[in-house]
């Protein structure tokens, strides 16, 4: 499969559509660059699979964006962030960027208490990525999965009574804490409610917008924008499914091409 020509391209991924406010957040800083963007959503989602298959499913998608010449990859995932991004700095021939050092990083940078709590689905949670960096800083973590904030985002509803009374009832358990990190791609949408429910003492942390500031830091802006990057959008699921979703995240800007989970997978997609 090949592209017209990209100009100085950065691949970006996720299981869905929740990567697409980290592409957003990266458009913003880095407005020349075109961007590849893969969402696996015929696999989504990620966190209830073994990481063996979060990690193969990884290196095919790494490969396949690879393929295109990109100069850098961005793993807008969580999970994965979490379970493969070892294997993909290793086997990728290009920088790579997950989404979680970033947001330990920027919490370490504001906390001032030293507790610091990070929300995020099931699976991010239970992978315990967040926590043991966050001690590895000398931090006190707490943690809370959020299970069916995803859902609420994707149906809509962020700024819904749904939404406040599943925040609230998800954050009623927290001790105190001055950081939250929003430690799931979708949760930026929810974060007027999320602040309401822990109080303007609470310096929220987001993935999306710190990912993105960490990756523009290593390539060099130039002096000025001629003309604004494209992006490119390569999907495993249902193409319409996808821009339906994306257009309750901000929308898409950019192709839509639908691609076949085998071209993901083998000996096609090996380098």
């Amino acid at each position: 499969m090949t592209l017209s020509p990209l100009h100085h391209a950065i691949g970006v991924f996720d299981s869905g559509v929740g990567g697409l406010t980290v592409l957003q957040a990266l458009r913003r800083r880095l407005p020349h660059r075109d961007f590849v963007y893969l969402g696996d959503t015929a696999r989504v989602p990620y966190g209830r699979k073994p990481p063996e298959m979060v990690i193969e499913f990884a290196t095919g998608i790494a490969d396949f964006l690879c393929g295109f010449g990109v100069e850098g990859l961005v793993v807008a995932c969580n999970t994965a962030s979490a379970v493969a991004l070892p294997a993909l700095v290793e086997r990728a021939p290009v920088p790579v960027w997950g989404v979680i050092d970033p947001g330990v990083e920027a919490a370490t940078r504001v906390t001032h208490s030293g507790s610091v709590g990070v929300i995020g689905t099931k699976g991010t949670i239970g992978s315990g990525a967040y926590q043991r960096r966050l001690e590895a800083r000398g931090l006190r973590p707490w943690s809370q999965a959020c299970p069916m904030l995803v859902h609420v985002v994707e149906e809509g509803l962020a700024e819904s009574p749904e939404a406040e009374l599943l925040v609230r009832q998800y954050l009623s358990g927290r001790p105190e804490i001055d950081t939250l990190i929003l430690g799931c791609t979708h949760y930026p949408l929810l974060r007027p409610v999320i602040q309401r429910a822990v109080g303007e003492s609470v310096t929220l942390v987001d993935s999306a917008e710190v990912t993105a500031e960490t990756v523009s830091a290593n390539f060099e802006r130039p002096p000025r924008v001629i003309e604004l990057g494209r992006v490119t959008h390569f999907v495993t699921g249902d193409p319409l499914a996808f821009a339906h979703t994306a257009a309750v995240i901000g929308g898409v800007d950019g192709e839509i091409i639908p691609l076949p989970v085998a071209e993901l997978a083998g000996e096609t997609t090996r380098r």
